[in-house]
């Protein structure tokens, strides 16, 4: 039983150093002062990318684990490590970005975006073998909850936490690839 809390309370820090992306963008957005209506289509979209994706990662990843093995896990590991180590330098990255308004293409393109880095874990949670109904449910729900949290709190606060909230997603991130490697 402690086995399978373990494996949900990994997950859990997991899909909200996933959604941590959608918390810095949800930032930026909620500067952009939308209408609530939009702030909720935002966030639904943006939870439906962090399941469709990392599903397809998922997959693609037991795909490839039946036919590599044991080394599945050790890849799983690293490519959770190296996304991590990703977040945290774009974290320190201060070019600016271009801003693409939240409506139509744009929307999608914005979610499609958020959720890449979910595919590669998707991929690499493939390999390993994790329940796959119970990280969809996790990830969508976190990255939906985070977005909606960070472009409320984008409207009242003016860009003090979104590099920060990068950072310990990549740190969230690194961890858990390091706890796959070592585990």
């Amino acid at each position: 039983m402690s086995g399978y809390v373990g494996e949900f309370i990994s997950i859990l820090f997991l899909a909200f150093a996933l959604g941590m992306d959608a918390f810095s963008v949800g930032l930026g957005l909620g500067m952009q002062q939308l209408r609530l209506k939009r702030i909720a289509l935002i966030g639904i979209v943006v939870g439906i990318f962090h399941i469709l994706m990392p599903f397809v990662g998922i997959i693609l990843g037991q795909f490839i684990s039946e036919g590599i093995g044991q080394i599945t896990i050790l890849l799983g590991g690293l490519l959770l490590v190296g996304i991590g180590s990703q977040m945290l330098f774009s974290a320190f990255n201060h070019e600016l970005k271009k801003v693409i308004e939240p409506v139509g293409t744009g929307l999608l393109i914005l979610s499609f975006s958020i959720s890449i880095d979910s595919f590669s874990v998707g991929l690499g949670l493939g390999m390993s073998g994790v329940k796959t109904a119970l990280v969809l449910l996790m990830f969508g729900a976190a990255s939906m909850l985070l977005s909606w949290t960070g472009m409320l709190l984008g409207k009242k606060v003016r860009g003090l936490l979104g590099a920060y909230s990068e950072i310990l997603g990549g740190s969230i991130l690194i961890a858990f690839g390091i706890k796959i490697i070592f585990g």
